[in-house]
């Protein structure tokens, strides 16, 4: 079946349709004929667990686990129970503060900072995980794509490099003009290719996986 209907059948739309396989969440069969992908039964049903699974907040590294059987459902349950019991005390204590900041009724400008930050610092303590305000998760997931690119365009630089020295040093033992050109182009274009897709990497992970619940 094609992707809209998959849409229409698993209540997920198609742009994190894409995004599940680029996560390697789902691997849909190519038509031999025109390489366009093609689903099943089998893929609609997965997407359903997928949305479920997201819906619960399941992290996308802990589906994929699940998915090479590296974790079982009921260890991921667990595993997720914990963080949600971890995330009901914060919530609390963040309500508790909140609930008397206001009932305080200072306005901004009175509003005692050290104070606050240090009540807030012992909860922490306590267990309590505030948000982070330097969040260095993005940052990860921006190396491996740097990484991957960088290796590439250094290799297609050195592979230059060489065909261009061994065209300056000894021209009279090279092929023709036209050849030598194309062999000086590949490089430049594989670079230029690298570039491109790295720009579109960035645009995904930007972009990333639609948040709000209704679309799973």
């Amino acid at each position: 079946m094609k992707i809209h209907e998959v849409e229409a059948l698993a209540g997920i739309t198609r742009g994190n349709i894409r995004f599940y396989e680029k996560e390697g969440l789902l691997s849909p069969n190519r038509n031999s004929e025109n390489g366009y992908r093609t689903y099943d039964e089998a893929d609609v049903v997965w997407l359903k667990k997928i949305r479920l699974l997201r819906m619960l907040d399941i992290p996308i590294e802990e589906i994929r686990r699940m998915k090479d059987g590296q974790l079982t459902l009921s260890d991921a349950m667990e595993r997720h129970l914990v963080q949600l019991q971890r995330r009901r005390y914060t919530l609390d204590s963040m309500t508790a503060l909140c609930t008397h900041i206001r009932d305080s009724r200072e306005q901004l400008g009175d509003l005692d900072p050290d104070a606050v930050l240090a009540s807030m610092e012992a909860a922490e303590q306590q267990g309590t995980q505030f948000v982070p305000v330097n969040r260095t998760d993005k940052v990860r997931r921006y190396i491996g794509p740097l990484v991957g690119a960088g290796f590439m365009i250094v290799a297609m630089l050195l592979a230059f490099a060489a065909m261009a020295a061994t065209i300056i040093i000894h021209p009279e033992e090279g092929p023709p003009f036209w050849i030598m050109v194309i062999c000086l182009l590949v490089p430049i274009l594989v670079i230029a290719g690298t570039i491109a897709a790295l720009v579109q990497r960035f645009k995904e992970l930007e972009k990333g996986e639609e948040e709000a619940a209704k679309i799973y």
